[in-house]
């Protein structure tokens, strides 16, 4: 029996809840799982899990013995890596997790271009609105939104997100603009639940006051963002997004912002690993590209909405957009500097 592949089968099994599942994670046949864990349980001469039509459940044993599993595990991965060359050189499979409309917007076309500078690097790209679980879930690197807990992860800022309301030129021109949140009664609005679960909306006081969440009768309710600007864009109603999703509807004028000075503290946007040592060269080489341009993308978002707001337009300075292009034109310079570097090394 091969006892490293059978403690694998049985993390699988653990993480993701039941043996198909495990199946499918490691690509192998149902009763190859089913079979390899019974053999695990024979020689060890102990239950390890209790199977129901529902779930997977650990016995005392199996907890005992899952807990020394996964560091030996981990140390069997991280000899592969070396003699594989990753800390030598930016090569294997990197595993990135991001927000889904972030992640399609601002995040995949970083990483096209990563992939064209780095060929000997693949990315597998988790596009999730579920927070992933960096160890649990072999996540290499994870954006996150929001503040981070006290832990030892490692942590790159890249900038903030905002909640903003918004609406269509011809629904303010119909309709008017709220002055007040208060003024939010009085006007159709579409409520997008993975924003703003229960028809509450994140707005502050004036000068960005903590305020108890504003209570919106919803025309429409939406379970995701893309739908909810769709309709403030065909003039539906007003509607609560994030900043970075409606930064490119602001621009083309398709949709205005409204109650500014009552928007919420910034959502801190961070790009995080868990900064083991040594770092994996893929690793160090996906933050070392990433974070810059992802900062300029964000700061190119604070530009294009400064158009936006409905107490007047304000075109985009010519300044601020060729500092962003300057910024990711010194990003670009130091990756091909680097890779000089490496090349020469190598």
């Amino acid at each position: 029996m091969d006892r490293l592949e059978a403690m694998s089968f049985l993390v699988a099994a653990v993480e993701t809840g039941s043996f198909s599942a495990a199946s499918r994670k490691l690509n192998v046949p149902l009763p190859t799982v089913s079979r390899k864990i019974a053999e695990l349980e024979e020689h060890l001469q102990a239950r390890l899990l209790v199977r129901s039509t529902r779930k997977l459940t650990l016995t005392e044993a199996g907890a005992a013995y899952l807990e020394h599993c996964r560091p030996i595990l981990d140390q069997v991965n991280e000899a592969e890596r070396a003699a594989t060359g990753e800390y030598v050189k930016p090569r294997g499979e990197l595993v990135v997790s991001a927000p889904i409309v972030f992640g399609r917007l601002h995040l995949l076309p970083i990483i096209n271009e990563f992939l064209a500078t780095y060929p000997e690097i693949k990315v597998r790209l988790v596009l999730t609105d579920e927070v992933k679980h960096l160890v649990d879930d072999h996540i290499d690197v994870a954006l996150r939104m929001g503040e981070l807990p006290d832990s030892r992860i490692v942590a790159a800022p890249v900038g903030t997100v905002c909640h903003m309301v918004c609406g269509s030129p011809d629904y303010f021109n119909a309709h008017g603009v709220p002055k007040t949140p208060a003024d939010l009664a009085e006007h159709d609005c579409i409520n997008c639940e993975p924003v703003s679960p229960g028809s509450l909306w994140p707005l502050a006081e004036l000068e960005r006051k903590p305020a108890p969440p504003t209570p919106v009768q919803a025309r429409l309710s939406v379970s995701t963002a893309e739908a909810a600007i769709d309709s403030a864009i065909a003039g539906v109603g007003l509607t609560s997004v994030l900043s970075y999703q409606i930064a490119r509807a602001v621009e083309l004028g398709q949709l205005q912002l409204t109650l500014r000075a009552y928007e919420p503290k910034p959502i801190p946007v961070n790009l995080i690993h868990l900064g083991q040592k040594p770092l994996p060269l893929k690793t160090k080489t996906f933050m070392e590209f990433v974070v810059p341009r992802l900062r300029a993308v964000l700061l190119h978002d604070k530009d294009r909405l400064r158009c936006g707001t409905k107490a007047g337009t304000m075109p985009a300075t010519k300044a601020a957009v060729e500092s962003v292009d300057e910024t990711l034109h010194k990003a670009s310079a130091a990756s091909a500097s680097a890779r000089r570097k490496q090349e020469l090394v190598d």
